[in-house]
């Protein structure tokens, strides 16, 4: 399977509660619910659209928890993510929980980059990882993340946890698709392609 994270952010990095201002209130964090007043129906389709692609969510404990306690309360037939968010598999990264209240789960103990690796290794689509962002920093840093699509908010909230922190090895992307919504949110998918480039600048005729 490849591995996926799908990550709303603002436009400084912050991918902390984005869907409502309690969502996760964690480190004295405020300023949650910044991504709804900019959600359209391009944005509602094309999420739809990725989440169709998934055989399987992985998630750290925080997210796994929020996601929990949330999800199995939307009951609206016409909600166009709840069917497959509480249906699809669910393989919650955690050394501190033994079993799942979200079903269908599998706990994955131990190491993380072990057992991820085993979990890509299985015939299937896409296992993606949404919220749970120091897990996908991880994994990222790894060199197990296949694709990296992001909802950019148009959006600086100077506070809050960031998605990628963890210093390391880094990480060269080519993109692969683009969209800017009505409402001005921006989706970028990228390709990883392994440690990030570098050269230095020899003036615009090398560049042609």
């Amino acid at each position: 399977m490849k591995i996926v994270i799908t990550e709303f952010v603002t436009l400084d990095g912050v991918s902390q509660g984005p869907g409502s201002p309690d969502e996760d209130t964690s480190d004295g964090f405020a300023r949650g619910g910044w991504l709804v007043p900019h959600m359209d129906p391009a944005f509602v389709r094309r999420a739809s659209d990725w989440l169709d692609l998934a055989d399987g969510l992985l998630l750290g404990r925080r997210t796994y928890e929020a996601f929990a306690r949330d999800w199995p309360q939307i009951t609206d037939p016409a909600d166009p993510f709840a069917e497959r968010m509480n249906t699809l598999p669910k393989y919650v990264v955690t050394n501190t929980l033994t079993e799942g209240t979200w079903n269908p789960t599998t706990v994955l103990k131990g190491d993380a980059v072990q057992a991820v690796t085993d979990l890509k290794a299985r015939p299937g689509r896409e296992l993606q990882i949404h919220g749970s962002s120091r897990l996908g920093d991880s994994l990222l840093e790894a060199g197990l993340v296949d694709t990296l699509r992001l909802v950019v908010a148009p959006a600086v909230l100077r506070s809050g946890r960031r998605l990628l922190t963890r210093a390391g090895t880094p990480s060269g992307l080519r993109l692969r698709g683009h969209e800017a919504t009505p409402n001005g949110l921006l989706l970028l998918e990228y390709e990883v392609t392994g440690q990030a480039p570098r050269a230095e600048y020899q003036g615009v005729a090398a560049l042609t």
